[in-house]
């Protein structure tokens, strides 16, 4: 007997299972019976579905007990093409989930101010820092596959990734931890981490027409440089935390370095590269009596941002003195940020920049 009326089904369903209720049928056909539809136009063989199962639990022609089971086999069952899929998606909403226990990623920053979200990296374990990371590498593979899909080209700031302050030590550590969604790559001297996504890797070796477009238009126009300047050797780690952050965001740089006022020679003869028309923010750094950024803005006619290093004898105290010199400045059009802070420098002379090309 292959088949059994729902009446059939429903009455056994309603009292304790035994021999003399009907002694021709075994629980096992009572069970592949139950999946026959109303209209009896289903094959017993069929894998049951969802909606199927909640129906016989409906009319009563299935118990919750055997519901659950057949529930648990369903979800369970599926595409083995679409298996490498499901994990890797998985895989990114653990991995998303352990982050939101100690990060909360700002992916529109770029969208929305123009300049992209860093990691300040001092103080954070290995582990955390490369989950950061690779989270941000993965937003903007995201940006770069709607991008090939017909949706807004990704801007150079939006593609972004970087962490300021690593340590030597700690980029050891941290490049032991491979990253899912882009590489690595340590500037040693400004202490920077910068990673690029995985996708554009990939763009990159397809020699993408649109992509290098995008990069090529950034060099040509009219005051888009920014010049980043240092008044000695022991401030070129502070200049280049600016410098590789501005080349990061796609704004081209020139540097200018030991040209303090000890020599001023050396800053007089620089008088046409600060001048120059492509030029139009310039970056000065300066420890000791941090004097260059005065001298600085009284040759030139767009902004200069002056950034205090932590670099001199007992009383600079850190880079206090050189910052309180430059407030002083009676050079007008001098904006000052904190002491040792070239990536400060470098968002606000990016701000510059963009507001100018704007205009």
């Amino acid at each position: 007997m292959s088949r059994i009326s729902t009446a059939a089904i429903r009455h056994l369903y309603r009292g304790p299972w035994s021999n003399h209720r009907i002694s021709s049928i075994s629980k096992t056909q009572i069970r592949k019976a139950s999946f026959v539809g109303n209209d009896d136009t289903a094959n017993s063989h069929n894998k049951p579905t969802i909606a199927s199962i909640l129906k016989q639990v409906s009319n009563g022609t299935l118990s919750i007990k055997h519901a659950e089971n057949e529930l648990k086999n369903t979800t369970t069952s599926h595409d083995p093409s679409k298996s490498d899929d499901r994990k890797k998606e998985k895989s990114n909403c653990d991995e998303h989930e352990t982050l939101q226990n100690f990060a909360n990623l700002d992916h529109e920053r770029a969208s929305r101010t123009s300049f992209p979200e860093a990691v300040f990296a001092h103080g954070k374990p290995p582990e955390q820092l490369v989950a950061i990371l690779d989270d941000m590498a993965h937003n903007v593979n995201k940006l770069v596959k709607e991008e090939g899909e017909g949706g807004a080209v990704a801007t150079h700031s939006q593609r972004a990734i970087l962490a300021t302050r690593v340590s030597k030590e700690l980029y050891e550590q941290i490049s032991t931890i491979p990253l899912k969604n882009g590489t690595i790559h340590y500037h040693e001297i400004s202490k920077i981490v910068t990673v690029k996504a995985s996708a554009l890797h990939i763009r990159e070796n397809k020699g993408n027409q649109v992509f290098n477009e995008i990069i090529s238009n950034t060099e040509h126009h009219a005051g888009r440089k920014v010049l980043v300047a240092c008044a000695g050797t022991t401030d070129i780690p502070v200049a280049e935390e600016a410098v590789i952050t501005l080349e990061a965001a796609g704004i081209p740089v020139e540097r200018i370095y030991d040209v303090g006022v000890a020599g001023l020679h050396r800053i007089v003869n620089a008088i046409p590269k600060l001048r120059h028309p492509d030029v139009g923010s310039i970056i000065v750094c300066a420890g000791m009596d941090g004097a260059l950024p005065s001298v600085v803005a009284g040759l030139v006619s767009v902004p200069v941002i002056a950034v205090p290093t932590s670099v001199g004898y007992g009383a600079s105290f850190g880079g206090m003195s050189a910052m309180l010199t430059m407030l002083n400045s009676c050079a007008p059009g001098v904006g000052v940020v904190n002491i040792d802070n070239g990536f400060g420098a470098a968002a606000l002379a990016f701000k510059c920049i963009k507001s100018n090309n704007m205009s």
